[in-house]
């Protein structure tokens, strides 16, 4: 078989096979647009069953990565509302709750959350972090 090169250093084509099967793309980011998403507080929006899952369609960052605390834009049974990221899967800093699923609140446009209760742990990273979020954490009800 023929040499193949890349550049100019010549490769085999089992060298090729090779660096084929790493991939070089960037780590998987928090969420971003196209996440799929799971609302966990009690809104009559969030909790309602819909064949499609609520998306993500616009993260509120310079990078447009979001983290916990960070506002995005829903995309959820053909309207668009905003939420509060209360929790990803991606691992974070040390000493920090990695979940099992990209959870949300939803919000009001003024910051006020939608719902009365959220139903699952949101992390306590929350109340270090600047910004309005002491509304979401009186209707928490438990914290990582």
């Amino acid at each position: 078989m023929a040499l193949l090169t890349r550049g100019f250093v010549p490769l085999t084509p089992t060298a090729e096979a090779l660096c084929r099967m790493f991939s070089t793309s960037p780590v998987c980011a928090a969420i971003q647009k196209m996440t799929n998403v799971r609302v966990v507080d009690n809104s009559p929006l969030g909790n309602t069953p819909y064949h499609r899952p609520p998306k993500c369609i616009h993260v509120y960052t310079k990078n447009g990565v979001g983290k916990v605390g960070d506002k995005i834009l829903l995309a959820i049974k053909g309207q668009k509302k905003k939420a509060l990221i209360v929790g990803h899967k991606m691992p974070g800093p040390r000493m920090t709750a990695r979940f099992d699923s990209n959870n949300v609140v939803l919000i009001e446009d003024n910051g006020n959350p939608t719902g009365t209760r959220i139903k699952v742990p949101i992390p306590t990273s929350l109340r270090r972090l600047k910004g309005e979020y002491s509304k979401v954490l009186a209707i928490a009800q438990t914290f990582v």
